[in-house]
């Protein structure tokens, strides 16, 4: 459990060991990155359920990603980049809204799966996946790359594959890492992308 974990309501979502950039200046968003960068601590991402990510502080999704700033460069002043990498998923029991506009929340996350093998069933997803990150360039998701462990597997098909954000966030949510697999299959073989 954290009590008062600062969250930032996205039109994207992260997903464990998958990484997302940020180009952030609003104030209280350089607030938020400016303390993860000193005190060294996570965040959270989640999708937004009402309203936009700038301007007034929208509502988030009661479910998101802990985010980690593993690198930042000031491109100009007032204009922060960084790139963030998801930890753990979390439930969000409750949120309020800061006097500086900041979400903060009261999270449960949820421990990381043990590795589960790659079933025969689901085995042509790698060599696709694989394809996919090499043409992905700068843009792949952080190593170490974990072809053989179910869960990774689908969190990396989770972020490429071109579905609606409300979908995406349906699939970080599933505890099952073999069900999300079933459903990352079936979607590809109705796309005529795996026969």
């Amino acid at each position: 459990m954290i009590d008062d974990l600062p969250l930032m309501p996205l039109g994207n979502v992260l997903f464990p060991e998958g990484a997302l950039d940020l180009r952030l200046f609003e104030p209280r968003y350089l607030d938020l990155a400016s303390a993860a960068l000193r005190d060294g601590a996570p965040f959270g991402i989640c999708l937004i359920a009402q309203g936009h990510e700038v301007g007034a502080p929208a509502t988030p999704q009661p479910f998101g990603t802990l985010a980690q700033i593993v690198h930042w460069d000031m491109v100009e002043l007032g204009i922060l980049e960084v790139r963030v990498v998801g930890g753990d998923r979390f439930r969000l029991l409750s949120h309020r809204v800061a006097s500086n506009g900041l979400v903060c929340g009261q999270v449960e996350t949820i421990a990381p799966p043990p590795v589960q093998p790659i079933p025969s069933e689901y085995a042509r997803l790698v060599p696709l996946l694989r394809v996919v990150i090499d043409d992905m360039g700068e843009k792949a998701p952080p190593k170490p790359h974990r072809f053989f462990d179910a869960f990774w597997l689908g969190c990396r098909w989770s972020e490429v594959l071109p579905i609606p954000p409300l979908a995406r966030l349906k699939l970080l949510e599933l505890n099952d890492a073999l069900v999300r697999l079933e459903v990352i299959q079936r979607f590809l073989e109705e796309k005529g992308v795996l026969r």
